[in-house]
């Protein structure tokens, strides 16, 4: 194989101002970070209402949370960062409009367009985990709380919710993993997370091979870590004895 192999290629000059390659990656990783912290936000507070909307007696509620899981779950995340970066900004009222493509730099307009985007769309694979952790407990836990006289928003609040939050954090350890891999769908609208760094960086110095291994390592080394401190997590709120039993 003719290439030509340079890991130092990382510590060269970009030849723009003083920047290293090296300096790039790290640039897009805060990226990368920002974008996925924001949108597991999003993400868990309105996955997991949605969670508890779906577990409500009823029809109405449960139906329009119901509704919301099969439109996002089932859209490709491309298809719906596109309709958030270039669709929804042209149906807001003008002031919105001017403030998001004007008065916001094109990073920050971006940036809130993936949050958005990324949010809303794990949060439907988040409201899944949560209804079967609540469906997941036993329906004693339900009726002793009544017979204590706790109303419905007191039950889920202090006896479903922290019991079925410990029971699927394997679960959604998987979904926090995935939006940080996800975030890379932020290179297509011109937002410089670590993939399109590393895009930029292969273009710029030749060094194909080298740019994408050292990405591929900063992902692995991302997500192991995230992995082990959801592990630790996870034994550290695990009940003993708490196991699933039926439905609520």
């Amino acid at each position: 194989m003719d290439y030509n192999w340079d890991w130092g290629i990382f510590f060269k000059p970009t030849g723009i101002g003083d920047e290293i390659y090296l300096d790039w990656y790290l640039t897009g990783l805060g990226w990368t970070v920002a974008l996925a912290l924001s949108g597991w936000l999003v993400a868990l507070a309105l996955g997991s209402l949605l969670g508890v909307l779906r577990t409500l007696p009823g029809r109405v509620l449960p139906g329009i949370a119901g509704a919301y899981v099969e439109l996002f779950r089932n859209v490709p995340l491309l298809v719906q960062l596109f309709v958030w970066y270039f669709l929804v900004p042209d149906f807001l009222p003008e002031p919105l409009q001017v403030w998001f493509k004007q008065d916001l730099s094109p990073a920050a307009s971006a940036f809130l367009s993936v949050t958005l985007c990324l949010g809303l769309f794990t949060a439907a694979r988040v409201c899944e985990q949560v209804r079967t952790g609540i469906q997941a407990l036993p329906r004693g836990q339900t009726a002793a709380a009544r017979a204590l006289g706790l109303r419905l928003p007191q039950i889920y609040r202090h006896v479903l919710l922290p019991q079925a939050f410990r029971l699927i954090v394997p679960p959604l350890t998987s979904e926090f993993l995935n939006i940080f891999k996800n975030s890379s769908v932020a290179s297509l609208i011109g937002l410089m997370e670590l993939l399109a760094q590393t895009r930029q960086t292969a273009e710029f110095s030749a060094n194909l091979f080298e740019a994408f291994t050292l990405a591929t390592l900063i992902y692995f080394s991302l997500n192991m870590s995230l992995m082990l401190l959801m592990r630790a997590i996870e034994k550290r709120v695990a009940v003993p004895g708490l196991i699933a039993a039926g439905g609520r």
